[in-house]
């Protein structure tokens, strides 16, 4: 295994020629367009979208139906090392998030730069492989094993980004700052490898960060903060106020109602309430979670303008509890998902959740009018600005063909009418009708397999056995 501060295999700059894809069918927000003619450059930038053919590019028939790629919004690569691991719950005790992180605080002292880059690199490829195209990594794993800063302060931030590169998914780096091991308490030891003894130094990684991903096309960066509970107010304001202006920002809020519960008493505001008094939210503003939200925050929220990350597998997984979506969404269309953990990362399972765990609360089965249409077109363009990406379609001439493509002789997709084609892909389908994933006009994953997929996993395997969660 390579550190990836010592190496990247870049995509990038690959000779191709121009090309067009033939699709059964391709989805746009105003609905599908039935043989789909789809040309690229060689870049694999869109140059045509039409029911027709014209020009000289060669002719790819692909049987199959094309949605614009998944937004992962919201993930922790190293946490996928641990994934599964801890499920064991033994008789007359308690296990919640709290006993949970400490599991997540071993696992995370037992990675060094080239094991997470190993775990990253598998991560990303079973991402792609479930039509993710683009992540944003919500990095907060900054120094060595002891806590000291690494010689080069972004290195296990470079190795996310190397892992992206190397499988071929696009990636929003958001290192986030780290202070607290609670309202008003100090860091644990067990955080020691997050934590920062003030903002310059964040703002000196961050700037290395920068650096990093400036002269690859397929990453960008975000910032943020990890959550109120992990950094004081005054700094939570100053990264925000004194961070780049035209980046996305990011931060946990109100997950657990212990931590509602802590603000309480310790702030005299709850999470959502403080963020939105203190900080000028905005469209350029991600909150991940907001399970726990009052009436007021609701509508305040929404009207900000801000993002919602929802990450419903990992939610339900650690008991957070359910996002008001249904209020949340009289007001605004701005959330999008994420895979968090990675307990789960079939995105069409976690865009059922969303709407069923609504249903399950309200008793009602029209969550949404034209409810598929809805959850596709509010997680892509909420997801496009938690990687700080303007889009006004799905596909659109000037903009890469990232797409995930279902296959045409899946028995229920090839039996519906295209009125019923999306609600039966979203609400019927899962992994196994991908036929492939094609990230900026090439194909990444290909009849499920990704074409590193035996060397990420011998070398993924070999980091699992040295991984601890006690």
């Amino acid at each position: 295994m390579n550190s990836g501060a010592q190496k990247i295999a870049f995509r990038q700059g690959k000779s191709r020629e121009a090309k067009t894809f033939h699709f059964k069918a391709l989805l746009q927000p105003g609905g599908w367009i039935s043989s789909a003619y789809v040309t690229i450059d060689a870049r694999g930038i869109i140059t045509a979208i039409s029911q027709t053919h014209s020009g000289d590019a060669g002719v790819e028939a692909v049987n199959g139906f094309a949605l614009p790629g998944f937004l992962n919004a919201h993930s922790h690569a190293f946490q996928y090392a641990m994934a599964g691991m801890a499920e064991k719950h033994p008789p007359d005790t308690v296990d919640d998030f709290w006993t949970w992180r400490e599991a997540m605080y071993a696992c995370a002292l037992s990675l060094d730069p080239s094991e997470m880059q190993a775990v990253a690199s598998m991560l990303y490829v079973e991402m792609l492989k479930r039509g993710y195209t683009h992540v944003a990594e919500f990095q907060y794993l900054h120094h060595d094993k002891n806590g000291k800063p690494y010689d080069n302060l972004a290195e296990m931030s470079v190795c996310l980004v190397a892992a992206a590169a190397i499988t071929g998914i696009k990636i929003t780096l958001v290192p986030v700052f780290y202070q607290r091991g609670g309202f008003g308490k100090n860091a644990e030891p067990a955080q020691r490898r997050f934590c920062f003894r003030n903002t310059d130094q964040y703002f000196k990684l961050l700037e290395d960060c920068s650096g990093v991903v400036k002269s690859i096309t397929t990453a960008r960066l975000g910032f943020g903060v990890h959550s109120l509970r992990a950094a004081d107010g005054d700094d939570i304001i100053r990264v925000a106020q004194h961070g780049p202006t035209n980046l996305p920002f990011h931060i946990h809020a109100a997950e657990q109602l212990r931590e509602v519960n802590d603000a309480l008493s310790y702030l005299k505001q709850r999470p959502v309430e403080w963020l939105l008094n203190n900080l000028d939210l905005n469209e350029r503003h991600n909150l991940i979670h907001c399970t726990h939200l009052s009436d007021v925050e609701v509508e305040r929220l929404a009207r900000s303008n801000a993002n919602v990350v929802l990450c419903p597998g990992t939610e339900a997984n650690l008991g957070d509890g359910i996002f008001r979506l249904t209020d949340f969404s009289r007001h605004s269309n701005h959330w999008s998902i994420g895979t968090d953990s990675h307990i789960s990362l079939n995105p069409l399972e976690d865009l059922r959740w969303l709407d069923y765990t609504q249903r399950l609360s309200t008793h009602k089965r029209n969550t949404f009018p034209d409810g598929a249409s809805r959850l596709m077109a509010n997680t892509f363009f909420s997801g496009k600005r938690a990687m700080g990406v303007s889009a006004s379609d799905f596909f659109q001439t000037g903009q890469p063909l990232d797409a995930v493509v279902y296959d045409g002789d899946s028995p229920l997709l090839s039996a519906a009418g295209i009125e019923h084609l999306l609600p039966t892909l979203i609400y019927t389908s899962d992994s196994a009708a991908v036929m492939g994933t094609i990230v900026d006009g090439e194909w990444i994953v290909k009849g499920q397999a990704h074409k590193n997929q035996l060397e990420i996993l011998r070398d993924f395997q070999a980091v699992i056995k040295n991984i601890s969660v006690k």
